[in-house]
Order: C-alpha cells, then sequence, then structure tokens
C-alpha cells in the first residue's frame, strides 16, 4: 500500500514538507495557513525500508483450491492497496473459507490482509488460529506508507475480469466505513490530514510509455465517499509554487492499528503460532482443514506463483515532529508525517517506477535526493 505518484497528484494519496510559515501578500484578503515547518534533515533520519508490493494484472487472487485433503482459500496480491482494501477483501474471502460449514480455520500470515480475515472469520463465528514466520511489526506490511489508496496499483485495466470493477467498488466501501471505526481511538491508528499536492506547472500527463502497465484507476467511483480537494488562490497557502492543490485524506498509522488489530483478534480468541512453509506440501501439519493463505508478495515464491510482480518501493523514515499534521508532494517525493516517524518516498515519475524490482537492498542515494528534493522548495 505504498502511494502512486497518479494518487498524490489526484488528490487521493498522501505527503509532507518542510518550513512553510510565510505570510500572505495582503491584497489577497486570505491568511496562509499557520502550518509548523518540517525538518527534513539526513540528520533526522532514523532508518529506511523497503518493501515489496504484490501486484497481479488480474487483481487480488481470492478463490479456492483443493491442496491435498485441504481446501485453501486464495488471498493475496492487492498491489499497493493492501492496508485501504484489506477489510473488503476479507468480507469477500471469509465466506469462501465458511462455505462447507467447518469453523476451525487456520490463517497463514499475519500482515494487514491476514489480519483482517482472521478477525472477519472470528466475527462470523469461526476459530482461527493465524500461522505465521512473523508478527506484523516485522511484516511487509508494516513497511507501508499508511495513506487510503485503495486503487494503488490494484490491476490493470485490460487484464481485469468484466465484473472487477464493480467488486473492487463494494471492497472499498467496505473498508473505508470499517477504517473509519478506528478513527478517535487512543493511539489514532486511523485517522484524516491535510495534503498539499505542489506544482511548479500544470501540463497534460506525459504519454505512457510503449510497453507501460495501464494500470486501473477507479478512485472517481468513490467521489461521493471521500472529501474533495481543491485548487488553491495565492494568499491561501505559504508555498512558493505557482500552483497548488489541497485534500483531505485517511491515513493509517500502521504502528497504533496493528497493535489494536491484534489486540482484538487475540482479545476474541484467537492464537498465533509461528510457523514457516516452504512448499504448499508443508499445509498437511496443520491441523485445519481450511486454510485462507494471506502469505502477500511471500505467494510468489510459495505457490510459484509467477502472475505476482514485485513493485519495489523505498521509505527513508525521519524522527517524528510532533505538531505536524499535513502532507506535501513535491517533483515525485512525498513526505507524509506519523506518530512513528516522517515518510519519505521518492514515488518516480510514472507508475512503472519500481515494477519488476524484487531488491530489498536500501539504497542511500534515493534518500538523499528526495530529502534534498522537498528541502530545496524552502530555499526558494
Amino acid at each position: 500500500m505504498i502511494t502512486t505518484r497518479r494518487h498524490l497528484i489526484a488528490g487521493i494519496g498522501g505527503i509532507g514538507l518542510a518550513g512553510c510559515t510565510t505570510a500572505a501578500p495582503r491584497h489577497s484578503g486570505f491568511a496562509a495557513p499557520p502550518l509548523v515547518p518540517l525538518r527534513l534533515e539526513l540528520t533526522q533520519l532514523t532508518h529506511i525500508t523497503v518493501c515489496l508490493r504484490p501486484f497481479r494484472a488480474a487483481g487480488p487472487r481470492i478463490e479456492v483450491e483443493s491442496i491435498g485433503d485441504k481446501r485453501v482459500v486464495h488471498h493475496y496480491g492487492h498491489g499497493g492497496s493492501g492496508w485501504s482494501l484489506s477489510w473488503g477483501s476479507a468480507a469477500v474471502a471469509a465466506p469462501l473459507a465458511l462455505a462447507d460449514g467447518r469453523r476451525d480455520i487456520a490463517v497463514i500470515g499475519c500482515g494487514a490482509i491476514g489480519l483482517t480475515t482472521a478477525i472477519t472469520l472470528q466475527r462470523a463465528g469461526a476459530r482461527v488460529t493465524i500461522y505465521a514466520a512473523e508478527r506484523l511489526p516485522q511484516s511487509r506490511s508494516a513497511r507501508a506508507t499508511g495513506t487510503w489508496s485503495p486503487d494503488s496499483r490494484i490491476a490493470a485495466v485490460d487484464k481485469v475480469a468484466p465484473g472487477f470493477p464493480a467488486a473492487w467498488e463494494a471492497m472499498a466501501r467496505h473498508s473505508y466505513n470499517m477504517h473509519r471505526t478506528f478513527v478517535g481511538l487512543p493511539g489514532d491508528p486511523v485517522a484524516w490530514s491535510d495534503r498539499y499536492t505542489l506544482l511548479d506547472a500544470v501540463g497534460p500527463r506525459p504519454p505512457r510509455a510503449e510497453g507501460a502497465i495501464h494500470f486501473a484507476e477507479y478512485g472517481g467511483m468513490l467521489n461521493d465517499l471521500v472529501p474533495r480537494g481543491r485548487a488553491l488562490r495565492a494568499g491561501e497557502h505559504p508555498f512558493p509554487v505557482a500552483n497548488v492543490r489541497r485534500s483531505t485524506s485517511m491515513q493509517f498509522n500502521v504502528a497504533a492499528l496493528g497493535q489494536q488489530m491484534m489486540a482484538d483478534f487475540l482479545r476474541e480468541g484467537g492464537r498465533i503460532e509461528t510457523a514457516t512453509f516452504n512448499t504448499p506440501a508443508d499445509f498437511a501439519r496443520l491441523s485445519q482443514s481450511v486454510i485462507v493463505n494471506c502469505t502477500g508478495y511471500g505467494a510468489r515464491a510459495l505457490m510459484n506463483d509467477n502472475s505476482i510482480v514485485p513493485v519495489r518501493g523505498q521509505i527513508s523514515w525521519l524522527a517524528p515532529q510532533p505538531g505536524v499534521n499535513y502532507g506535501v508532494y513535491y517533483r515525485s517525493v512525498s513526505v507524509l508525517p506519523r506518530p512513528d516517524g516522517m515518510v519519505v518516498q521518492y514515488v518516480g515519475d510514472s507508475d512503472m517506477y519500481g515494477v519488476g524490482n524484487d531488491s530489498e537492498e536500501p539504497d542511500r542515494g534515493e534518500t538523499e535526493r528526495a530529502i534534498a528534493t522537498v528541502a530545496a522548495i524552502f530555499s526558494r
């Protein structure tokens, strides 16, 4: 669930920035927002993480397969939309697991998809055990940007089944309503924040490169649901660029949200056991006859599923900055403030950035360039 460039420009994605308290011109009649300056400096860098998003051109795999004497429900391949789409996707997968009437169910994977699936099954009356090599804080889900982006690399428009857009919309709406139930809870597991998209000039979108994936863009289907942004006039913002758009977006404090979900799962009778699965044959050792496979990018190796394409995304984490509650996007770099750190990310000049790259090694040079790019706007 890492934000893509088109989500940011459209005002759906999230981002952040440094030091802006410029006064509005007297003749404007507007006061510039009192935005707390951000400390975008390498001295504030705490660590760098890399996540591989599991993109499938046909969309997430949610289907049943018999493996030996096990009934396996596959539930993986959400691209950059794992957190955002998780509850709605779980609402589709859970009935498949419960279809034969059995109520003792195994869930493999303890990331965003695994946890929401497990809780959804519990609330439908199932006894659920999660089997995973890692808990959520160590999973790829913990390396997500944390912004509401339910169609971020969710599918390719020319590869999905005819009914997929409507199915996606139903999942997105259900997820949105579920995520709203976490707003206002201690630790702010889900919250709202303003995002400022800054453009030096407005021009047409560059043509799609030959051979590039035409990623599905379904955000317009939710216009009645999510807050709408608008372009700001001079004096309504403190930024030294010609074009500024402000939007309001839902964001996930992944650390607090994950802790809340883990607590909910355990409180409602769930169990978590440490286990590693190298091939589908390893499913045989589980006592449960129904298994939900929520292994995300790990399913590429586990299931030998080459339909999963890695999309690399790197996050540079700066120390948290209290009082900052807005994000900024500028020249393909986003900065999103979270309680667990300032998320700085180069998202690329097109959605193809990172596609097919399975390296999880941090790139210090990318971090330095991203921080310098956004910090430079204030020297102007």
